[in-house]
Formats: C-alpha cells, structure tokens, sequence
C-alpha cells in the first residue's frame, strides 16, 4: 500500500497537475482535498491539453477512482460544465471513476458576487487578487454554518429553501451597497438542473476512502495551489482560503494521517506567482520576461500573466519543512536552457539583517532583499532527457544545490509538458 501527498511547495502553479497525472499511472484512488475551481491543472497527453478545475488528473487513468473531497469547495455549475466538457472530448467521467463528497461546500451565485464587491471595494495595493470565483465567501459561510453541502443537492425541496434562504439574504447585503439583486428565480433555474445532473456522483467519500485504505489501495492526495497560498502558512493576507497544505489532506478527505506514507513536494527550477503579495525573488526586468516567455507563464485558469524571478530557496526550504517533504518533483527544468548563469536565493535582508528563515510578518516579506548565490547555465537542450544521467553537468549540479539548500531529496525530474518528458531520480 502507498498512500501519497502530493503538494505545491511555493505559490502555486507548480505543474502539479503534470506529475499528479505520471504519477497516477498505479494508482486506485486520486482524492482533491481543498480549494475550489480557482485553481487549475494542466495534463498535455500526445497532442491534446486538458485544463481541470475541480475533477482530479487522475481521471485519464481508466483504474483510477477520483474523490472530490470535502475539504473542496465547489461550484455545481462548473463541476457539471467541466464533466460535459470532458465527455465532449470523449475521456470517461462516470459516477464508477467520480465522487463528490457529500460533506462538500458548494459556491453559489451569491458567494461570486460577494467575492467581486469585496476586491472591488479594497483600495489599489490592498486587493488580494482574487479570481472573484466566490471561493473566499463559501468558506467562510462553511465557517459561519451557514454553508450548503454537496448533499443537499440529493433533496431538491430542501436545497430550494436553503437556496432561496441565503441568497434572500445576500440580496440585502448587494442591495445595501448599492449593488443590482440577484434574480433568485433564474438562478434557481440553473443550480436545480446542475443537482439534477451531479446527485449520481454524490457518495459519502469519507467511506470511499477510508475502505480503500484498509483495503490496502494505493492512494494519491492531490492539493491546490501552494504552500505559501495557505491560510495559516502562507503570505497572509494575500492567500487563498484553505489549508493548502499536507495537513489539510487529512481534514479534507476523512482519512487518519496514520495512513500517509510519502510526502512529495513540487516545485519549479524558478518560482512564480500570480495576483497580489510579496516576492522577493521576483524579476521585473528582461530575464523575468523571458522566464515568463520560456515558461508560458500565464494562469490556467484566469490567463493571468504570471509574476517570475529566480528560485527561492529561503521559502521553498520552510515550505518542505511544514509539509514535511520526503521528495521533491522538480519541473520546468527545460525553461532554464538558454541561461548563461542562474541564481538561487538562499537569505533574506530585513531591516538590516540577514534572515535565513521564512518571516511570518508579511510586511517584513514584503521589504525583504534576496541574497543570491550565483551558478553557471548549461545552455544545451534538456527537453530529451529520460534519466538523471542524461542532464548537462551544470543542470545536474543546480538540482543537487537545490535539494541541499531546502533539505529534501530529488525524485522526479521534469523537463517538458508531457508525460515521456520526465523521470525518476531515484526508485
């Protein structure tokens, strides 16, 4: 039995959802366990690009059951869009292969609109950056218990109450600041016929997984987002609403941590992030272009062009040590081919000092200087290699000063956007 998590140790947009996918090929169980369809996974299988929100990579896997967690808040109009798309393009989605917890939040029209007015309302260098996808609102309604779960969705004259109850009450919220009402009627419309079309996937997913455990399944935990995006770890405020981290793999699919035998953290040869929020290592000059150019930095879901700089090894070395890291999947290694140097920061200026911890003050992140240390480019193709031994020499070395630097082992290298382009470093 392996019983994996698998999560982003910076500020997302790892290539998560790439490794998720490779690595699922022995898997019975892939389980989501936060966020919501604020984020997305991007898989490149032959020719085709699949971009998912909400349904686990592991559904091109044909053995593979994919769990929608409870920890997952989601959006039914968006599950039931993403599941027709993919039928649409003639990949497997059945409730045999999909589960969504009953105990799942669902986002409606209101929290959307919630989400909207309060980055519309925030001044310009408090906005958080928000995708307005509504996430921030269902949480917190989960946290005020006055949220609506995946299960409610199996009694349509219960949901309508609790529907027409909640945005009744929102209604007053947006009329307040001045903002047009939401047509509940037409609303309702939309949300009976998505609880129509998902109640066959709905199941009590905390037994799903928890049988398959005791069974002795192999199971892969897959997060959203990143580490430094996590409510209580991340670079708060400018974070998403959930634990992203290996914690919430736990509360958000049921299972005992007892379980857990691997932590795999993934992490790109540079950093990125998209919305508001310190970055030290950012790069606002020609080589944060061209990383962006070389990488395709631009959000799966939103399309936003991604801020880049060079790899922190400062944050990413807290990140392994909260998510408890065994092995580190290294991806985009190929982005970096044309640079003649490369540089890794490895300590922080605050005020004068030098720090070689994360802080916890967002404002002291905010001011940090990075000290780097400086490494020679390979400058030669890595896009065809298929093992360790196979990397130029100076691209061999980076990724050993890299695991040095935040204490975890190497064990997978990525080195383009498809399955063949990446290997293990060690069995």
């Amino acid at each position: 039995m392996a019983i994996s998590v698998l999560v982003g140790t910076q500020w997302g947009d790892e290539g998560k959802g790439k490794i998720i996918d490779v690595l699922t090929k022995d898997i019975d169980l892939v389980v989501r366990f936060q966020g919501g369809n604020n984020a997305g996974h991007t898989v490149e299988i032959g020719t085709e690009k699949f971009v998912l929100h909400l349904i686990p990579s592991g559904i091109f896997r044909k053995n593979a059951l994919c769990i929608i967690g409870n920890g997952v808040v989601v959006d039914p109009l968006a599950l039931e869009e993403e599941i027709k798309d993919l039928l649409e393009r003639n990949v497997a989605v059945t409730p045999a292969n999909l589960e969504l917890s009953t105990r799942s939040h669902l986002i409606m029209p209101y929290h959307r609109l919630m989400d909207a007015m309060h980055e519309n309302a925030r001044s310009e260098g408090q906005k958080i950056g928000t995708t307005k996808r509504g996430i921030g609102p269902a949480y917190a309604d989960k946290a005020s218990r006055t949220g609506i779960r995946a299960l409610e969705m199996l009694d349509l004259e219960r949901l309508e109450r609790r529907f027409r109850e909640q945005s009744e009450y929102y209604n007053g919220i947006f009329v307040g600041a001045g903002l047009e009402p939401m047509n509940i009627d037409e609303e309702w419309t939309k949300q009976k016929q998505a609880a129509q079309f998902l109640g066959p996937f709905i199941k009590d997913a905390v037994l799903t997984v928890n049988r398959a455990a005791e069974a002795g399944k192999n199971i892969l935990f897959e997060g959203a987002q990143g580490m430094w995006l996590d409510v209580d770890y991340g670079t708060y405020p400018f974070v998403t609403s959930s634990n992203t981290t290996t914690g919430g793999a736990c509360t958000g699919s049921g299972l005992s941590p007892k379980y857990i035998n691997e932590i795999v953290g993934v992490m790109k040869a540079y950093t990125t992030r998209v919305g508001e929020g310190p970055f030290p290592t950012e790069l606002k000059d020609e080589e944060g272009d061209e990383l962006r150019r070389a990488g395709n930095e631009f959000g799966a879901t939103t399309g936003r062009p991604r801020r880049c700089g060079w790899f922190d090894a400062v944050s990413s070395r807290y990140s392994c040590m909260v998510n408890g890291v065994d092995d580190l999947c290294m991806t985009k290694l190929d982005v970096l081919d044309d640079f003649a140097e490369l540089k890794i920061c490895t300590a922080y200026e605050v005020n004068e000092k030098i720090v070689t911890d994360m802080p916890s003050d967002n404002d002291e992140i905010t001011i940090a200087k990075p000290i780097y240390e400086t490494m020679p480019g390979w400058q030669a193709p890595t896009t065809e290699a298929r093992s360790f031994d196979e990397l130029p020499e100076n691209a061999k070395n980076y990724l050993k000063r890299i695991a040095e630097l935040v204490k975890a082992n190497i064990g997978i290298v990525s080195v383009g956007p498809n399955r063949e382009q990446t290997f293990c470093v060690k069995s």
